[in-house]
């Protein structure tokens, strides 16, 4: 009889046969394996990735599944893993990062503790590291000022996040019910659609816990990376689609607990910030005014959510004026990618 899956990972892979062996084998790097599963999307690859990928399927049809389809890009490649996951959890890892095997280890036996839990966790939140190429110092993204560890938790019971943090995808193991019940859709061939992914399903999550150990490993500064700052700044309009898609999913204030509410409107404000950089970045006039309006557009889907997100300092300072305002905002920018190497 089949051991239950307890864990899904999916594995979203585009071209990336120079990184995938070292992404599976993470994944597989604890002790007990029967009740993981590893579902690698292939999504349209021209090179090895698929070859490789069966490869894992071929030795170990038990645990890894390997789906191929036409390019959907990121989006497309997360929405068909989660799809088709059997686990009761679910986690998204790039194929160019990685997890640590101990804090996996960790992870797992809270996982498993949820299997016959009366009410299972809808979220499990852990930290990750920055892993930039050339830095030898690793930034470390910790929550442990906003959440105790070990806990079961309510939104009501998260502290404040600092100005600039937020609980991206590589932090969050859903419940895969909750991210189902959602309806998330994530957008075809578009980039950045992890913001969503780490937006949306949160109305649906009623209990979350914690865990201070950094399981998800982030790979940056490789060449032609989405996160690069030229690339973004030319994908600039893709960022706006993903603000748009936010705003549609942050809920009314009244109508979920206060502490989500809060928390939802610090992200909105940070990656409509975000959105706002590299738009000042470009230097374009027209990338100017697509600012303003990105903002008056928030301010037209909900005048209190538009009142809330202002009201942040992050959004204010995004919204310096003139040109002497984006000349502090493009040093500022400069000045903590240097610190932190996000780009």
């Amino acid at each position: 009889m089949e051991t239950a899956k307890t864990l899904t990972f999916v594995v979203p892979a585009f071209n990336m046969e120079e990184y995938l062996e070292r992404c599976v084998n993470s994944l597989l790097s604890t002790q007990r394996t029967d009740d993981i599963e590893v579902i690698i999307v292939d999504d349209g690859s021209s090179d090895g990735t698929a070859k490789l990928a069966d490869s894992y399927a071929n030795r170990m049809p038990e645990v890894v599944r390997v789906i191929h389809q036409p390019n959907k890009g990121h989006g497309g490649a997360v929405n068909t893993g989660v799809a088709q996951a059997r686990g009761m959890y679910v986690k998204v890892v790039d194929a160019d990062d990685w997890v640590g095997p101990e804090s996996l280890s960790r992870v797992m036996d809270t996982l498993r503790a949820q299997i016959d839990a009366e009410t299972p966790l809808d979220l499990i939140i852990t930290d990750y590291v920055y892993d930039k190429v050339g830095k030898r110092r690793k930034h470390v993204v910790r929550f442990n000022r906003v959440m105790d560890s070990d806990t079961v938790l309510s939104w009501d019971d998260l502290k404040r996040f600092g100005i600039a943090q937020y609980m991206i995808m590589h932090t969050l193991i859903f419940r895969t019910q909750v991210v189902r019940d959602s309806g998330m859709q994530l957008p075809e061939h578009t980039f950045y659609v992890d913001f969503i992914y780490s937006y949306q399903p949160f109305p649906w999550v009623k209990t979350l816990t914690y865990l201070d150990t950094p399981l998800y490993h982030y790979f940056i500064g490789r060449d032609g990376q989405s996160v690069q700052t030229d690339v973004m700044v030319r994908r600039v309009d893709q960022l706006r689609l993903v603000n748009r898609r936010m705003v549609e999913a942050t809920p009314e204030p009244g109508t979920v607990p206060d502490g989500l509410y809060r928390y939802m409107i610090h992200f909105l404000a940070i990656q409509s910030s975000v959105t706002s950089v590299f738009l000042i970045l470009s230097r374009k006039p027209e990338n100017y005014a697509a600012k303003d309006a990105m903002w008056d557009e928030i301010d037209k889907a909900s005048p209190a959510i538009g009142r809330d997100v202002r009201r942040k300092m992050i959004s204010r300072l995004l919204n310096l004026p003139g040109s002497v305002g984006r000349f502090i905002i493009r040093c500022g920018y400069h000045i903590a990618n240097d610190v932190i190497g996000f780009n």
